[in-house]
């Protein structure tokens, strides 16, 4: 109980301004924070990044706060969005070794300008239902598309899933991309 109540005393005193209370609040929670990261496998800047996009985001709603004791579940699911917003921006940006970076793909085959706007769309289609995956499934998806291959050992051991799970889970995130509006909308398919 006396634990709960520091909580509540140090985000009163951050609210009013006193350094040392807000510099406690970091030093204490910033453990959990990077615990979290590592969870979704995110490290260097990309752990950077969402810790100080975290920290920002509890500077702009530390007075909107209402129940001060509950700060740390407030900055574990703070933390959990912002780590999933990462890896889904990963699938947008170019070559950033998520998804399929559709300017490094040659064309071999000289392309009508109608075929050039169906492959857009299907990629920003893939895009946009890759991105509405959940976390986990973003990450085996990625390990598994990865360049070069990753071993399903390594696969098994960074997600925690035994080997033979491997290929039944890949199928489940298979089948959740298809049944996407996205890529429903371009192959004809219902949700």
């Amino acid at each position: 109980m006396r634990d709960e109540l520091r909580v509540i005393d140090l985000v009163t005193q951050a609210r009013d301004g006193e350094k040392q209370a807000w510099d406690a609040i970091v030093e204490r929670y910033s453990r959990l924070i990077w615990s979290i990261c590592r969870r979704h496998q995110l490290g260097g800047t990309d752990a950077e990044d969402v810790g100080q996009a975290v920290w920002l985001q509890l500077v702009s709603q530390l007075g909107k706060l209402r129940d001060p004791d509950a700060l740390p579940g407030w900055l574990a699911t703070t933390t959990r969005r912002e780590c999933g917003r990462v890896l889904r921006n990963r699938c947008r940006r170019p070559g950033s070794g998520f998804g399929v970076d559709a300017e490094q793909v040659p064309d071999t085959h000289g392309a009508t300008p109608e075929q050039e706007l169906l492959l857009a769309e299907r990629n920003a289609a893939l895009c946009e239902a890759f991105a509405r995956l959940p976390a986990d499934y973003q990450r085996l998806l990625c390990l598994l598309m990865a360049d070069p291959p990753v071993r399903y050992a390594e696969i098994s051991a960074r997600l925690g899933i035994s080997v033979g799970s491997i290929g039944p889970y890949r199928g489940r995130c298979l089948d959740k991309l298809r049944r996407d509006p996205a890529i429903a909308a371009l192959t004809g398919g219902g949700t």
